[in-house]
């Protein structure tokens, strides 16, 4: 009954925070339109449950000309971010239009953070298994360090999830987002790979590094 009851509670809690939350949601567009050129969310193709992909959605942190699969930003002075995409990011208030992906079905609260398409060619078989759920808005590696960590770990933890997912784990998972989210912990990326020096430039692609 576990897959049941979690899409139960991911439409209620998506839904309920949808409505509450539409006045921030409001101004926080009307904010991105009237400081910096573009459109205020950002679309993505990434890969959901099964490898099927899907168009993740975000409130746009970085200026319109960034290029979209560039390296995340080490800290909030990288100067793509824009004055308000770096509020937004520290608190983690961009990550919030995908509760309308919550409610459509391609992502859930809890589960493995949606990386690129492209990202699963370079997956063995142990880390595929990320697949077999559908992506989070937050999960094990964003509570587990997140932007300290580096991709292997964060593969690694994103399975450790699968196989052990659960309503225990989920609700420690969903309590500890709030604490990381209100402490601002591990918002920029120390080093994408364990082969690349600590603060060192990034040689390849992240999983926060959209714009």
């Amino acid at each position: 009954m576990y897959p049941f009851f979690k899409r139960l509670f991911d439409v209620l809690v998506a839904g309920i925070a949808l409505v509450i939350l539409s006045p921030l949601l409001l101004v926080i567009a009307v904010a991105i339109r009237t400081t910096s050129p573009g459109p205020a969310i950002f679309r993505q193709e990434r890969a959901g449950r099964g490898g099927r992909p899907f168009v993740l959605l975000k409130f746009r942190t970085m200026r319109l000309d960034t290029y979209p699969f560039g390296p995340s930003p080490r800290s909030g002075e990288d100067p793509r971010l824009t004055r308000v995409g770096r509020f937004l990011r520290e608190y983690s208030l961009d990550e919030l239009p995908q509760l309308c992906n919550i409610v459509w079905g391609e992502m859930s609260l809890i589960g493995p953070r949606p990386l690129y398409v492209s990202q699963m060619a370079e997956w063995d078989d142990r880390q595929r298994r990320r697949l077999l759920v559908k992506p989070g808005l937050t999960g094990l590696a964003q509570v587990s360090g997140r932007g300290e960590l580096t991709v292997e770990k964060k593969l690694d933890l994103d399975v450790r999830y699968v196989e052990h997912a659960g309503f225990g784990s989920d609700a420690r998972i969903l309590l500890a987002t709030l604490v990381w989210v209100l402490a601002r912990h591990g918002v920029y990326e120390r080093r994408y790979s364990r082969t690349e020096q600590v603060r060192g430039p990034s040689r390849s692609k992240s999983d926060e590094n959209e714009n």
